[in-house]
């Protein structure tokens, strides 16, 4: 399909409430699912030059297309662009060819100021200038636990951003390198070798490295040299390990990933309002850094190669810590009453995140209590009031997958926004639409496909439509709370929490 039909409309301000605006949303919003964003741009560029050549009134429509086309995908991507080199030149060509056209700026001057504020805005990255100096780098989850990076507000994540990442060694020595987080496995191998040339480490550690992954579990994953992005898919206490290939069966995990010391930790100490509330604050900045086309990067990426899916795959990677955190503090409790009150107050903290429209923390912290280690603790829940019990199952009931998560869906559809959706789930139902349909049907474009990927996009959108205002109380201990939420230390070995559960409660079914 060619990518201006249906967009002939005069001015982009006009049609935001038509269908054209729908359709032109759809299009930015899915384009890379059969054309490549820069094709797709120097598709576009060649459009306004053929419309160039007309004469009349037909031609003035297509180059005003043209612009509402341009104004709309500068308007999606923003701060995407700034890792596309190749779509930066064609962006500022094209820019400038509009900008030199007096019948555009006559007719649409509104618009054309809004395309030249866009494009200042963006920051294009064109190769042949001068590059930027080099950004701040940036803390990544669990690299390291500072302070004072926990306490700071979150910000978007891009893959020209630099990190510092430990990688380890056999021996569990480490070297601490300074990357990019979209750098491959080959070009951190190279950070390594360099680092161990001039470390006092034996030089034949160097040699034929390769890179793995390995989880607390034992389990590793051989890394290959091509793979990018590795950082944002590290489990939660996954690490990365440099080795020949010889020493690759005797990699074993990290030994203070698989220490436990029981006793009363923060949780304990912490009123559930206080914990629910700063789980909200921290998931809405996170929720607010995935731009929305990482959800199509997600689901898509693997015909058409990875792209910016970092900050998704963090917020991924928080859910699946809350949920550990939920199943790890329970099962560091060794006094059954303790436990039991444990129990009644990650309820209530999930009660409370129902109430802030936290449907992440939610469904992670519910999730945490079905953990099948935790679950099992017949004697501990036999504790709980009945009145928690009742509660708990209410709970349970909207986090029933059955007839594909209808209570879910029931109750968020009653949601105004803020809210912050139970992330997952939305990725399930773009998979079941790409699963479920071709992107091509005889060499033509599946435009129902693609307006039910957009439109399901658009959901985010309207989630974070509004800003997020919790009344959060200042407290004596609100910073301390507000770390501790932030950088919660978990078990996500799920062996080792079924044997701390069989340590709590041998006998119990």
């Amino acid at each position: 399909m060619p990518i201006h039909q249906g967009l002939r409309r005069p001015c982009y301000k006009k049609i935001k409430t038509t269908w054209s605006y729908i359709l032109l949303d759809d299009i930015v919003l899915t384009h890379s699912l059969f054309l490549p964003t820069e094709k797709f741009l120097q598709e576009l560029h060649q459009y306004f030059v053929w419309a160039g050549g007309m004469e009349g009134p037909e031609g003035l429509g297509r180059k005003q297309a043209c612009l509402a086309m341009l104004l709309h995908f500068l308007d999606t991507y923003q701060g995407l662009l700034q890792e596309e080199e190749g779509a930066g030149r064609i962006i500022k060509d094209l820019y400038l060819l509009i900008m030199k056209d007096e019948s555009l700026y006559q007719d649409l001057r509104d618009d054309t100021l809004r395309l030249h504020q866009l494009v200042e805005t963006v920051e294009l990255k064109i190769p042949e200038e001068t590059q930027p100096p080099s950004k701040q780098v940036k803390p990544l989850f669990r690299h390291f636990r500072r302070i004072d990076s926990c306490l700071q507000t979150r910000v978007a994540f891009r893959g020209s951003d630099e990190i510092f990442c430990r990688v380890y060694m056999p021996d569990h020595s480490y070297v601490t390198i300074r990357s990019r987080l979209s750098a491959s496995v080959q070009d951190i191998l190279g950070s390594v070798t360099e680092k161990l040339q001039y470390s006092e480490e034996p030089a034949g550690r160097e040699d034929s490295l390769i890179l793995v992954a390995v989880a607390s579990s034992g389990e590793k994953v051989l890394l290959q040299p091509t793979e990018d992005c590795v950082f944002t898919t590290l489990g939660i206490n996954s690490h990365l390990f440099a080795c020949t290939r010889d020493s690759y069966e005797a990699l074993v995990p990290l030994p203070e990933e698989i220490q436990v010391s029981p006793g009363d930790t923060e949780i304990h100490r912490v009123e559930p309002e206080d914990v629910a509330n700063h789980l909200t604050a921290f998931h809405w900045e996170l929720f607010r850094c995935v731009h929305e086309l990482e959800f199509v990067d997600y689901v898509f990426h693997g015909e058409r190669g990875r792209r910016e899916t970092a900050n998704l795959e963090l917020l991924l990677q928080r859910c699946s810590e809350v949920t550990h955190w939920v199943a790890t503090e329970v099962l560091l409790c060794e006094a059954a009453g303790k436990r039991a009150q444990l129990l009644k107050k990650f309820i209530k903290i999930a009660a409370i995140c129902k109430q802030n429209q936290d449907l992440l923390s939610f469904y992670a912290v519910v999730m945490g209590l079905d953990n099948a280690a935790v679950s099992r603790l017949r004697l501990t829940w036999e504790k709980l009031p009945g009145k928690f019990k009742n509660l708990f199952r209410k709970l349970e009931n909207l986090t029933d997958p059955c007839r594909n998560h209808k209570s879910y869906r029931e109750v968020i559809s009653k949601m105004k926004p803020p809210v912050i959706p139970f992330v997952p789930l939305i990725l399930k139902d773009l998979t079941f639409l790409h699963e479920g349909s071709k992107t091509l049907v005889d060499g033509l474009v599946n435009i129902e496909k693609l307006h039910s990927v957009a439109e399901k996009v658009r959901t985010v959108r309207k989630y974070r439509s509004r800003p997020l205002c919790l009344d959060m109380e200042a407290s004596p201990h609100h910073l301390q709370t507000k770390a501790y939420v932030r950088q919660f230390q978990v078990i996500d070995n799920q062996n080792l929490l079924f044997e701390l559960s069989y340590k709590l409660e041998a006998n119990s079914q």
